[in-house]
């Protein structure tokens, strides 16, 4: 894959370790949406059963993805950086039923034929791609019921819609430049109902107690069965609708 953020990712990934073996309860598999370890909530918010099926977008080295395979869900997990892909088959290699792809989101979602249960992002994919293209292909690939989960940082105040974060590559070499999507939790909620979504929550969730600040961006939604990705209250952008500096550019308010 010759994606310029392919080459990005590839090089985040050399300053990301991989998982510790076991987390602060002993357990050697676990699921974790914030930025701390040992903290926030746990892969029930995605209402999975075994046997469902679950997509991770932005699986990094694959520890959550490894997870949800171990508690007998079929677990697919899809990255475009083939350094943190390698890191997870280094990582997981005796876990059944987890699946993972060199891909990126929206391609891969365009061309599964795979219904999910449950798709979810940490600080991946749904992050780092414009929502108007990935909220309704998410949805078109969601059982009815089935839940949209992501957590990211939250937005710095007055840095709305597409921002661009930058990834270090060495002293001789720009940084490589990605593009990621900030809004604060009640416009997220918001874009998610104009999308399909129902009993959407979004909130950031406190850090743990100590010197930190900064809590993590959650977001869930649930696919209401209203077709493939076209929710019942979806409205095109006019150009007599109000701009809100909340929503940043292409964005507008409802």
């Amino acid at each position: 894959m010759t994606d310029a953020r392919s080459t990005a990712w590839d090089t985040y990934s050399q300053s990301k370790p991989q998982r510790r073996k076991t987390n602060a309860k002993g357990e050697t598999t676990w699921f974790n949406w914030t930025q701390y370890p040992d903290h926030g909530p746990r892969a029930d918010v995605l209402r999975l059963n075994p046997g469902d099926s679950a997509l991770d977008l932005g699986c990094g080295s694959g520890g959550n993805a490894a997870h949800l395979a171990t508690l007998g869900m079929k677990s697919v997990g899809i990255d475009l950086s083939a350094k943190q892909l390698d890191k997870a088959r280094v990582r997981w290699p005796g876990v059944d039923g987890m699946e993972l792809h060199q891909a990126d989101a929206l391609t891969y979602l365009r061309n599964t034929f795979t219904i999910f249960d449950a798709v979810y992002s940490v600080f991946g994919a749904a992050w780092f791609t414009d929502p108007g293209l990935l909220l309704p292909i998410v949805h078109a690939n969601l059982k009815p019921g089935g839940v949209f989960a992501f957590s990211q940082r939250p937005p710095v105040e007055g840095c709305y819609g597409c921002q661009a974060s930058y990834i270090p590559r060495g002293p001789e070499e720009d940084p490589a430049v990605v593009k990621r999507w900030d809004y604060e939790p009640d416009v997220w909620a918001l874009i998610l109902k104009e999308h399909g979504f129902v009993d959407v929550s979004a909130s950031v969730l406190a850090p743990p107690p100590g010197s930190r600040r900064t809590g993590t961006l959650f977001v869930r939604g649930v696919q209401g069965g209203q077709g493939r990705g076209t929710g019942p209250n979806r409205r095109k952008p006019s150009t007599g609708t109000q701009q809100d500096s909340r929503w940043g550019n292409g964005v507008v308010r409802p």
